[in-house]
């Protein structure tokens, strides 16, 4: 009767604790002391928008702990942690963590208490103390990492199995061919049980289990309300096709950018190949005079033959539940909290006239009667998104390199634990900034 009893004091306060509101906080009309934005941009009529922060070193991943509290990774430099006044502006800044190799991964427990962050080669973990606002206890969960030109590794926790921790990393190049076998570890999705992690760390590449494969640089990854994920895809640069010798450029919209779906981690898929780097996916037909039955969504490949063409794609390859314009390099999706809506940042083009990206995406999702949530619009759709937030002119944007540009690069996105308020970063190295949404 005793255990009974303390069993059910354990379970009252923790009822107690999860029934706990989410912080809220008012919506800013301005900031004081933080410089106007640095670049012009237009908004939908149905949003507002406000500068919240500046003079930030490249930040490129947001999320909110339990408190409320505003933790940004700010590539190069480290994680800091960012606290609100009753105005809803940032009233104090603290520095978690310096560590100049971290550039993008960064995600919470459920419980807000143990923290995960990347570089290109190593997933560490932390113990995380909302109300001391401190980081104790490094760990390093995944280690081995291949290097490449895709240097990012987006660490997301499963909000099912928070003792999963998912770890994406791209191609090595925009041909990375060896990673038709998963086990050279790039372009890859993978899931790994922080719980059960060796001492060391689990090494990358002959450990944990594939979610997918062939998937070119999936920086993006969401879960859904059912806590299945989401990944948009950077696809392929400067790609000709080659037909019976002829050579045509096909790079200016072509291939697509994706959306996929990459399921339920505690069930990974049967099939799991989602093409890269042989299945690409098409955003303008009339690209290829060669095959008219190619539509938008369809799979293609860049030289077909005897031997394996378009139509081979099919059955083997996972393709994109819908796709985006070329080049736009999706960086973060986040789902509002009731599923109704995904949201993208793209971080813009940079081999492409006129360019094109540098926007918030907002793509409907449905649930459907099964239980299982998709995008409202048909996979081959070109409008199955819109532009919520994005550059004033978009394609005289010039972006040299991957942080330097003449337009915002928009890279971190998330909601507030409220649902209320969404959060955006630019990185442009020129100027860090944070800005905060909300509909009308």
């Amino acid at each position: 009767m005793r255990w009974l009893a303390k069993a059910s004091a354990v379970a009252a306060l923790v009822g107690q604790v999860l029934s706990q509101d989410p912080p809220t906080f008012p919506f800013p009309t301005s900031c004081s002391g933080v410089a106007a934005p640095r670049f012009a941009y237009t908004i939908d009529s149905g949003w507002q928008v406000t500068k919240i922060a500046s003079g930030l070193r490249q930040p490129r991943t947001i999320i909110f702990d339990n408190a409320g509290h505003m933790l940004v990774l700010q590539a190069t430099s480290g994680i800091s942690v960012h606290t609100f006044g009753p105005d809803g502006c940032i009233n104090s800044t603290k520095t978690l963590v310096q560590n100049s190799g971290l550039n993008h991964g960064l995600s919470l427990t459920p419980d807000g208490k143990t923290l995960y962050a990347s570089s290109q080669t190593t997933v560490w973990s932390w113990t995380y103390d909302q109300a001391a606002l401190t980081l104790t206890g490094q760990k390093t969960v995944v280690s081995g990492i291949g290097q490449g030109i895709h240097s990012t590794r987006t660490t997301v926790v499963s909000p099912k199995n928070p003792n999963l921790i998912l770890v994406s990393v791209g191609a090595a190049s925009n041909w990375d061919n060896p990673t038709i076998d998963p086990k050279v570890g790039r372009a890859i999705v993978k899931i790994f049980d922080a719980s059960k992690a060796p001492s060391n760390g689990y090494s990358f590449n002959s450990q944990g289990t594939v979610l997918g494969y062939g998937l070119r640089n999936e920086v993006a990854l969401a879960f859904d309300p059912n806590g299945h994920v989401w990944g948009s895809e950077n696809s392929g640069d400067d790609f000709r096709r080659t037909v019976n010798g002829q050579s045509t450029d096909i790079h200016i919209d072509n291939p697509a950018e994706e959306l996929n779906y990459l399921g339920d981690p505690e069930q990974p898929l049967a099939n799991n190949w989602f093409g890269y780097p042989t299945c690409f996916t098409v955003w303008e037909p009339s690209n290829f005079r060669d095959n008219t039955a190619l539509k938008t969504g369809s799979q293609f490949v860049v030289s077909p033959n005897s031997t394996f063409n378009d139509a081979s794609c099919n059955g083997k390859a996972v393709p994109p539940r819908l796709s985006f314009p070329a080049h736009m390099a999706p960086i973060t999706n986040a789902f509002d909290p009731a599923g109704t809506n995904l949201y993208v940042t793209f971080h813009g083009s940079w081999d492409r006239q006129p360019a094109q990206g540098y926007f918030v995406a907002e793509v409907p999702f449905q649930k459907n009667a099964d239980g299982n949530y998709e995008p409202v619009a048909a996979a081959d759709s070109k409008t199955g998104y819109k532009n919520i937030i994005g550059a004033q002119n978009p394609g005289s944007c010039n972006s040299p390199s991957l942080t330097m540009s003449s337009c915002w690069r928009l890279a971190g996105l998330s909601w507030d634990q409220a649902g209320e308020r969404l959060f955006i970063s630019s990185d442009n190295q020129a100027q860090g900034e944070i800005f905060v949404l909300k509909k009308k």
